[in-house]
């Protein structure tokens, strides 16, 4: 075992008390900042950019704890997001980081809209059908998110509860709803993808972690309601994030990318 592989799990062993819990989260406080000094330290002593490591190291993460990301980070993390690029420096992007009780009350009329029987009905176009060797990567993506939690593949009822989790956040304590005006349509798309893996990318450097979820831009009129947001304003997809629960084993879902040479063509 890594020696510098110190896990919430040997916290919750040496702290078992639940009367200890403020320590506990004192403690994963250092030992995610060692962890992020071992990190730097050891890509600069190897030269490395740490963008490769970071992207290499990433995951989409699926449960996390009940462990706010402090204001300071979050208001550092969305300044450096700031210098995304952007298609004639247009910065279409408006971030909504919902938290607490309004998050709370998202979740509630998500589940309330899903319980109801409600189609979808997003603000952008996402009919397109995946066919083909895309498809294929959906379902080899499906695949390992339901074997890491144990869900066979002819358990709908369960693979159905697996997805009504996207609308719960994963229970990660902050969510984020990416907008943009309506107008925009692909090239604000185009955009926005941008700056959402950027802002992927500096989260991981802070130790936190995320998932993407175009399934928060399914049904935009509890968003739009709650968050007071114009009509001409379109949610085009969200992101969970905080702090990983380690301990979760859908935390352990992993997926593949396509060699380089099926992917990239080089011409001279």
């Amino acid at each position: 075992m890594d020696k510098h592989a110190l896990t919430t799990t040997h916290i919750n062993v040496l702290l078992p008390s639940t009367h200890l819990t403020k320590y506990k989260h004192y403690i994963y406080d250092k030992v995610l900042a060692y962890k992020q000094f071992i990190f730097h330290f050891t890509n600069l002593r190897a030269g490395n950019m740490y963008i490769e490591s970071i992207l290499k190291a990433r995951h989409s993460v699926r449960a996390f704890l009940d462990k706010p990301v402090p204001t300071q980070t979050l208001n550092s993390i969305f300044e450096s997001a700031q210098l995304s690029p952007s298609n004639c420096n247009v910065q279409p992007w408006h971030t909504c980081i919902v938290s607490g009780q309004t998050k709370d009350n998202l979740k509630a009329k998500f589940i309330e809209a899903l319980m109801s029987g409600a189609a979808p009905n997003p603000d952008f176009n996402w009919a397109a059908q995946y066919s083909g060797i895309h498809r294929e990567r959906q379902f080899g993506s499906a695949n390992a998110l339901y074997s890491s939690v144990g869900i066979a593949r002819e358990d709908k009822k369960a693979r159905q509860m697996a997805m009504v989790r996207n609308w719960q956040f994963f229970d990660a304590p902050h969510a984020i709803f990416f907008t943009m005006d309506k107008y925009l349509d692909i090239m604000g798309a185009v955009d926005l993808g941008i700056y959402a893996q950027t802002l992927s990318l500096i989260m991981a450097e802070h130790g936190i972690s995320n998932c993407m979820q175009g399934a928060l831009g399914q049904f935009p009129d509890p968003v739009r309601e709650i968050l007071n947001l114009p009509d001409d304003r379109g949610i085009l997809f969200g992101m969970s994030f905080g702090y990983a629960d380690e301990n979760a084993a859908v935390n352990n879902t992993r997926t593949d990318r396509e060699a380089l040479d099926n992917a990239v063509t080089f011409f001279n």
